[in-house]
């Protein structure tokens, strides 16, 4: 008889590609997926990977048969999940990914005070800056800025009309001045955010509805938006960041807003979700609630004139 343990493990090993990464994301040992892996095989009488020393692959019935293995566990996740519609109380682990600064600076509150409204929830969070892979990694939905969702998963608005602003602490300020234009960044220290290895050093604006572009240069570079961030606290240079990052540090003082006039780039906000399947009743309260408190949030931004 199958074991639904067993075939859990053997999709996760497919995804991963490794027996060894399946083991440490079920707690277990490598031996003991492996032994999974082999019962099944045994069950089904093929071959489900080859395997060498260096290398995990899928065998041709093992490709065949890895639709229908991931479908029987979807519909025993949709089932379980139908049982409790109705119910009150969330249950079971709902796995959240996002952003680097703003998981930690923006969500973490909001998700901790929505974990405390439903005790038997648990949640599994992982913030980085790498964007995550909604089908193939272990997370239930992720929580990214991007401007056309695609259209093989679901993206659901929290923060549509965000936008990006300039900003600096007032100490940098103090220490370097204002710049009045566009052309003055060139002249400052701009902090710089690095994506799978590209520096982001031309900013874009719009004024009057045009779109003007400036080329900027700094000496400090990341690829982690909190260090960015924090580079930009510490006095260290101008930054251009999402309004949702930096809105607190603005609101208390501590960092400035920088030629106001001007409009900055969109960075709408969504919730992603492999599909609707996956639209739990977890997932559509954690989505309103995010909704709410991003909508609040977005509504503090200053605006440029017009």
């Amino acid at each position: 008889m199958l074991r639904l343990g067993d075939l859990s493990l053997f999709v996760r090993a497919a995804s991963l590609g490794s027996f060894s990464q399946a083991a440490r994301e079920a707690g277990l040992l490598p031996g003991q997926v492996s032994a999974a892996i082999k019962r099944l095989e045994r069950e089904l009488d093929i071959r489900l990977f080859a395997r060498s020393t260096r290398s995990l692959r899928l065998t041709a019935e093992g490709e065949r048969y890895l639709p229908y293995a991931q479908g029987v566990l979807e519909q025993l996740r949709e089932g379980r999940e139908q049982l409790q519609t109705g119910r009150s109380t969330l249950r079971g682990l709902l796995q959240v990914a996002a952003p680097s600064d703003l998981g930690r600076n923006v969500l973490l509150p909001w998700l901790t005070a929505f974990r405390r409204q439903h005790p038997a929830l648990g949640l599994r969070l992982y913030f980085s800056d790498r964007v995550a892979d909604v089908f193939r990694e272990p997370v239930d939905v992720a929580v990214r800025y991007s401007h056309a969702p695609e259209a093989s998963f679901v993206a659901l608005p929290l923060a549509p009309a965000n936008r990006r602003v300039l900003v600096a602490s007032p100490a940098y300020l103090q220490r370097r001045g204002r710049p009045q234009t566009l052309q003055d960044l060139q002249e400052h220290e701009c902090l710089l955010y690095l994506l799978s290895s590209r520096v982001y050093d031309k900013w874009a604006f719009f004024e009057a509805g045009q779109r003007r572009q400036v080329g900027v240069r700094g000496a400090l570079q990341s690829d982690d938006g909190e260090i960015v961030r924090r580079l930009a606290l510490q006095g260290e240079g101008i930054v251009y960041k999402s309004w949702l990052d930096v809105s607190d540090d603005v609101l208390a003082g501590r960092l400035e807003v920088l030629l106001g006039h001007l409009e900055g780039e969109q960075a709408p906000l969504h919730l992603v979700c492999p599909h609707r399947k996956q639209y739990t009743p977890a997932v559509q309260q954690l989505y309103q609630l995010l909704r709410e408190r991003c909508e609040a949030l977005s509504a503090t931004r200053p605006r440029a004139p017009s």
